[in-house]
């Protein structure tokens, strides 16, 4: 159990003092968004993480509201020893015309154990008449009794004002009045909410400047991205003074989101010089912000900033010029900072510093051969050309490299012939059979093999023939495939390009096929794919 505000001053651990705070809400306003169910085991791995990157608080949601989030909370107190961050649990506060000390819901608060309690609170004049169905005053005496209850019995309280902004452009003088109370009654911190999402950051600059003038209160920013400003936002309400900001890992929230914690963390680290985490933990930012997006089972944004796989990702040949003279020409922050790394994109825009700057960050060192790099440059355009692409498909990529750059392309097994039938059969049902004819180490090998579709049965009836052979090839598994038809005023007749994701277990690897037709292009890129399994497992061609 926490101490009272008055007597705290830093977190669990000490790393940072009570000045400003990283509020977390992923668990809670975070786990509103569309797809995201969230089990109590999901719950309590994301708070390990969430405690993991540093951040002070940690808001696990209603207890009492759902047995999920009840169960959470006890679990969360016997199972996770938190390093960095206090557990928050959130509430409202107490009913109209009754006493916060007799509020089931208010109990149910304390018997969280949470040492920090966040109150939600309306703040527009229309939402207290219209939803609470009560009287202004009455609002205020429920802020004032709840609060003060919660202090008394020795928890922090932080009072999120909701739609506090709209309220306060149709009725500034009772939200600022909210605001008070809430100070008054011993609340640390008093959230503005921009609960709609509608607000720009100019408006929430000019407003919180203004009501901490007026009130004298701490106040912290909660801000929703229906404009696309809500981290835009949360900083313009630091720039007014606000000590205290709310966000969820990713921008998960309800509708479009909230402010990213990473982006928001990102800045106040990087360009306002805030140190809102403890030393070294910026660095684990992508780390963290991959893990949360795996157990949300989301796929994460590559183009995020700071933390997408294409944040600091290069295409243009005169981009890459620059970049290996000096990488900040091009770059506003080392991604090493962030946890991230440069990525040099292989496409028909690259020029001679693309292809060196990759072959360099795929291990192969071209030595500043003019001659080698120009072949690859006009390899990579030619097979552009024809459809291929290399920027989502580094394997296939290094390939091609490592085939100019040594004079030969690896081979481990030379195909004779493959065919693949899908039977249509008079239950409705289809039967997928593949076979294969391939020389490997002097052997000629035939495979046979059913699949739930024709590139499945190619995938199998390989595997089955060059398995006995090269035992690595078991650990390979394909994890995803994507098919894109490129010409479509060919009709059926069109250019298929495909891609396909193959894992061993410790990585994954993307490779690349272009045919006229969707299995020539799937064999295409299967077959770079158990190269490149063959290369990564220190395997040495033999023909």
């Amino acid at each position: 159990m926490s101490s009272s505000p008055s007597e705290r001053s830093e977190t669990p651990s000490g790393d940072l003092d009570d000045s400003f705070h990283v509020f977390d809400t992923t668990l809670r306003d975070g786990a509103q968004r569309e797809g995201i169910n969230l089990t109590v085991a999901d719950k309590l791995t994301i708070a390990r993480h969430l405690d993991d990157f540093g951040v002070g608080f940690i808001e696990g949601g209603w207890p009492g509201a759902n047995p999920r989030d009840t169960e959470f909370f006890a679990r969360a107190r016997q199972e996770i020893d938190f390093q960095h961050a206090q557990l928050v649990a959130f509430g409202s506060t107490r009913r109209a015309n009754a006493k916060a000390s007799e509020d089931p819901q208010v109990k149910a608060l304390l018997d969280s154990g949470a040492p920090v309690i966040t109150l939600v609170a309306k703040s527009h004049d229309r939402h207290v008449e219209l939803a609470l169905r009560t009287t202004l005053d009455e609002n205020l005496e429920m802020v004032r009794d709840t609060v003060s209850h919660l202090v008394a019995q020795g928890r922090r309280v932080f009072v999120d004002c909701e739609h506090f902004f709209d309220g306060y452009r149709a009725n500034p003088e009772y939200a600022k009045a909210v605001v008070r109370s809430a100070h008054e009654a011993g609340a640390s911190v008093v959230v503005l909410c921009d609960t709609n999402g509608g607000m720009l950051p100019a408006q929430i600059q000019a407003i919180v400047h203004t009501v901490l003038d007026d009130t004298g209160a701490r106040l912290g920013m909660h801000a929703q991205d229906d404009t696309g400003c809500a981290t835009a936002n949360t900083l313009a309400a630091v720039d007014a003074g606000a000590t205290h900001v709310q966000c969820t890992a990713n921008g998960y929230g309800e509708r479009v989101g909230n402010a990213n914690l990473f982006q928001v963390v990102g800045a106040l680290e990087l360009k306002y010089g805030k140190k809102v985490l403890p030393e070294g933990k910026l660095r684990e930012m992508t780390r963290v912000s991959h893990a949360i997006a795996e157990v949300v089972n989301l796929t994460p944004s590559t183009h995020q900033p700071y933390v997408g796989v294409s944040a600091f990702a290069h295409k243009a040949g005169l981009h890459a010029s620059a970049i290996k003279v000096d990488p900040d020409l091009y770059q506003h922050i080392d991604p090493e900072q962030v946890g991230n790394r440069i990525r040099m994109l292989v496409s028909d825009m690259a020029g001679r510093a693309s292809i060196e700057l990759k072959g360099k960050e795929l291990g192969v060192d071209l030595g500043g051969d003019r001659e080698l790099i120009g072949r690859v440059v006009d390899r990579v355009k030619e097979r552009e050309l024809q459809g291929y692409t290399y920027e989502a498909a580094d394997a296939s990529f290094e390939l091609l490299l490592r085939a100019e750059a040594e004079g030969r392309e690896r081979k481990y097994f030379r195909v004779e012939s493959w065919r693949a039938i899908v039977e249509d059969r008079p239950d409705g049902t289809h039967a997928n059979e593949a076979t294969v004819k391939l020389w490997a180490k002097g052997e000629r090998i035939v495979a046979t093999a059913e699949g739930n579709g024709p590139v499945n049965a190619l995938d199998r009836a390989l595997r089955v023939g060059l398995e006995r052979i090269y035992p690595q090839l078991a650990k390979l598994e394909l994890v995803d495939y994507k098919v894109r038809i490129l010409e479509g005023k060919h009709g059926t007749s069109s250019t298929t390009r495909v891609l396909i994701s193959t894992s061993d277990g410790s990585g994954e690897w993307s490779t690349v096929g272009v045919a006229e037709n969707v299995i020539a292009a799937s064999w295409g890129a299967l077959e770079d794919a158990y190269t490149f399994g063959l290369l990564r497992a220190g395997v040495e061609p033999v023909e």
